[in-house]
């Protein structure tokens, strides 16, 4: 490709709003273009890097077994209102109406169609099992998109979707799912951790996360040096020292003037926070939640929300809370009535705690559970942290942020028991279909891609997934014979089969040439200049090399193979 026919420009200063380096550099480079808030036009470049990802992907898909087919990105509402998720989506999902009045839905994910298709061709045992695929376009009303292609209302997503006969078959499927996964992100050039993780809106039992270390990401991954623990901080475990058991004191109430925080609370009374307990309110499903945690510790929202199995959960806001006869910094279970209750396991586990006392500037201390209040849930809602210790081995949980690149489900029978997705056994009986389910952000991959692998001059592109391999800058292109030879080696590049973006602009300084050159980021730069010329060579530079060498100009073929073949080992 000519650089100077390229449609895109490079930009040299940063642009507004930017958040992160893949935005900022993917913009820069002139692979993206905004069109609207989460909506982008994946220019030339872009599209080429994402064909590549996209073909390593069916390539392992296939491999696995998989079968690719497409659906449409317009369904109708019914299927998801006879599996109940329409509400789990909310406001993220795109609802329009046709001419018809039908209701239907920009998906946001294939569950639905997919299982109704399945429906229609599985009758019988001996048709399972099944993988099938797509590569295809979601939707999803992000309420607050950012960071360029990393969180977006409109994105390329390869969904997988297996189906099985029995659980010892789907965890087969689930493997070998996993597997491809690994050879993707591996093939792509790019290291991931495999994480325990939450279903969300998805459902299901099972599932795992992929994830790209980078300080940037979205997500936390608690990780175990020790034994590879590895669980996204919303399904991570942790255990929690238990406090010292002591005889149970008697409760007694205990004057806190203008004590509002835990931090406050556990100072002014010459006590570890863990010795408190943290009122949290919330609402779910529009009824008002009483939380209690230990103090030293937060609360988990997502396993909050799996253990209230609520579809919309948020902190209550003050007249809620009010409403509800809470009064912020100083409420607690004991003495509550006409109101859910939500405690943490860790209280169950100490004694002799202070909590506060449902009136102004007045505490609890010696407040003990059971004895002094009940819950309608005990369950584990604690956010895992680093430096508690590993549910598994022991040893000293670390965290790490990460940007989530792909995610594997097992699903159960919840869709096929919803939609009427039976087969017939060996013997004649009729069972729902199990299913799986397993996708990855095809855009969201290559922003991820940028975003681990860049340095202050730009992109720094993994071989496999650069929109071309070689970059080559010719000088003083005016100059004849630079442009002659330039010419010519382009033409053996591109007939050895090398992918080469040929900066032939007449226009453009040295400067500008090598500062795009680093931007973009591609494997491999070749300089023709004036001055190699006069010793029949051409510079040649790795992306990440702190100097240039030199090859002969019938040697260059041969030198850029080289580096590439090196670059993917």
């Amino acid at each position: 490709m000519r650089f100077s026919r390229m449609v895109s420009k490079t930009l040299r200063g940063d642009p507004p709003d930017a958040e992160t380096a893949s935005h900022r550099l993917m913009l820069r480079a002139g692979l993206i273009h905004q069109v609207a808030a989460g909506v982008y036009s994946y220019l030339p470049m872009a599209l080429r890097s994402l064909r590549k990802i996209e073909n390593i992907i069916r390539e392992e898909m296939d491999a696995a077994g998989g079968q690719e087919l497409m659906m449409p990105a317009l369904q109708p509402q019914e299927l998801w209102d006879q599996t109940g998720r329409k509400e789990a989506f909310g406001d993220n999902m795109f609802s329009l109406n046709d001419r018809h009045g039908r209701k239907m839905v920009l998906a946001p994910t294939h569950e639905e169609v997919i299982t109704n298709l399945v429906k229609a061709n599985v009758q019988s045992y001996r048709d399972l099992p099944q993988i099938l695929y797509q590569i295809q376009t979601k939707f999803r009303d992000e309420a607050r998109p950012r960071a360029g292609l990393v969180r977006v209302r409109e994105f390329d997503m390869k969904d997988a979707y297996s189906f099985n006969a029995d659980e010892e078959s789907l965890d087969e499927s689930y493997q070998g799912m996993a597997q491809a996964y690994r050879n993707i992100f591996r093939r792509c050039g790019l290291p991931v951790l495999m994480a325990e993780a939450d279903s969300g809106a998805i459902g299901g039992k099972d599932s795992h996360e992929f994830l790209l270390a980078t300080d940037t990401g979205e997500d936390t991954v608690i990780t175990c040096a020790s034994c590879s623990y590895t669980a996204n901080a919303e399904k991570a475990e942790s255990t929690i020292p238990e406090l010292p058991s002591e005889p149970e004191a008697t409760l007694e109430e205990v004057a806190t003037p203008n004590i509002k925080t835990i931090s406050a609370l556990a100072k002014f009374l010459a006590v570890d926070e863990s010795k408190t307990l943290k009122a949290v309110f919330y609402m779910s499903s529009g009824e008002p939640v009483f939380v209690t945690i230990r103090g030293d510790l937060d609360v988990n929202e997502t396993k909050l929300k799996n253990a209230l199995h609520s579809t919309d959960l948020r902190m209550a806001d003050g007249d809620e809370a009010r409403a509800a006869g809470l009064i912020a910094g100083s409420a607690s279970a004991i003495g509550l009535e006409g109101i859910k209750k939500v405690v943490d396991s860790s209280v169950t586990n100490g004694n002799n705690f202070i909590a506060g006392a449902n009136k102004p500037d007045t505490h609890f201390k010696g407040a003990n559970y059971p004895r002094d209040f009940q819950a309608d849930i005990v369950a584990d809602i604690a956010l895992a942290q680093p430096g508690q210790n590993c549910p598994r081995c022991g040893h000293t949980l670390e965290s790490t942020k990460g940007i989530e690149v792909g995610h594997i489900f097992k699903l159960g029978t919840f869709f096929s028991e919803a939609l009427g997705a039976d087969f017939l056994d060996s013997e004649g009986q009729q069972h729902p279909i199990i299913m799986g389910c397993y996708g990855i952000g095809v855009g969201r991959l290559l922003a991820a891609a940028v975003e681990q692998n860049n340095d202050e001059n730009g992109i720094v592109f993994p071989a496999p997934v650069a929109p071309y391999q070689a970059h080559m800058v010719a000088l003083n292109i005016n100059n004849l014979e630079v442009a002659e030879a330039a010419e010519k080696l382009y033409k053996e590049l591109e007939a050895a089969g090398i992918e080469v973006l040929f900066d032939d602009r007449e226009d453009a300084a040295a400067g500008v040439k090598f500062n795009d050159a680093d931007l973009i980021g591609l494997p491999v730069r070749l300089v023709v200049s004036p001055r190699n010329l006069k010793d029949g060579k051409v510079e040649i530079k790795g992306r990440t090399a702190t100097e240039a060498g030199s090859v002969p100009l019938d040697g260059v073929v041969a030198a850029v193979q080289e580096h590439l073949a090196s670059s993917a080992e």
